[in-house]
């Protein structure tokens, strides 16, 4: 059980909840420390717990039958694991990886579907977040097919530093083309070009951004949709919860 003076503002569903109804819900969480690449919940595998992440970021990743895998989403404390469980699925087609160490809320599934049940007030903040992460998907899919993989980088990159709350992160090539399902080589000549640009510096195992405004202009039309929808759904989440 999580102490009830422990922080849930760390995450922004959490943290938008009244002040009763964080308490009825902290008592099935538990605050974990989650380690890069770790894997919370395989393919096809039953979901036992979800994750509200704090400062670490869990990416979702649809796997093909040869190995090979991309990000169609990345979650950080703007939301929750906890969307299939809702939806009335046991498993989830997509594998849930840990993509930035860092901490997070844990609880049962069984505990979310309970509280999702008891309270008007996380059912309407969850079926916002739904709304808000379904766009995230959508974009990323329309992304992946249609525009350059410069402009998937960019796009790529700031979503990462949205979810980190930070410009320095601590990424390789080779994971990032893992995620956007692209040859090594395509990134490091993306990256190249966004380098030379002064956008973006690298460095062993690391990638800071330089000139955000810069970056996003580079970017492709998803990064702003996907911006837009989370700017646009959290106020709401807010408001729902002062309300009631």
């Amino acid at each position: 059980m999580l102490n009830l003076q422990s922080d849930l503002h760390g995450n922004d569903l959490l943290g938008a909840l009244p002040s009763l109804e964080w308490r009825a819900v902290a008592s099935d969480l538990d605050l974990v420390e989650l380690r890069a690449g770790e894997l919370l919940c395989d393919s096809g595998m039953r979901i036992r717990h979800v994750y509200f992440p704090a400062t670490a970021v869990i990416t979702l990743l649809q796997t093909m039958e040869d190995g090979n895998c991309s990000e169609v989403a990345a979650i950080g404390r703007e939301g929750t694991t906890g969307v299939p469980v809702l939806t009335g699925g046991d498993t989830i087609p997509a594998r849930v990886q840990v993509q930035s160490a860092g901490s997070a809320y844990r609880m049962s599934a069984d505990a979310l579907r309970k509280h999702f049940n008891r309270s008007d007030i996380l059912r309407r903040i969850t079926l916002l977040y739904m709304q808000a992460l379904l766009t995230q998907v959508a974009q990323t899919a329309a992304c992946s097919r249609h525009h350059s993989v410069t402009q998937q980088l960019c796009r790529w990159l700031l979503i990462q530093a949205d979810r980190t709350r930070s410009d320095a992160m601590r990424l390789t090539q080779q994971h990032i083309a893992d995620m956007l399902g692209v040859r090594r080589e395509a990134i490091s000549e993306a990256a190249g070009k966004l380098c030379d640009a002064a956008l973006i510096h690298q460095s062993r195992g690391r990638v800071k951004i330089l000139d955000r405004a810069a970056l996003e202009a580079h970017s492709c039309e998803c990064y702003g949709i996907v911006k837009s929808e989370f700017e646009r759904i959290l106020p709401q989440v807010r408001q729902h919860t002062a309300v009631v």
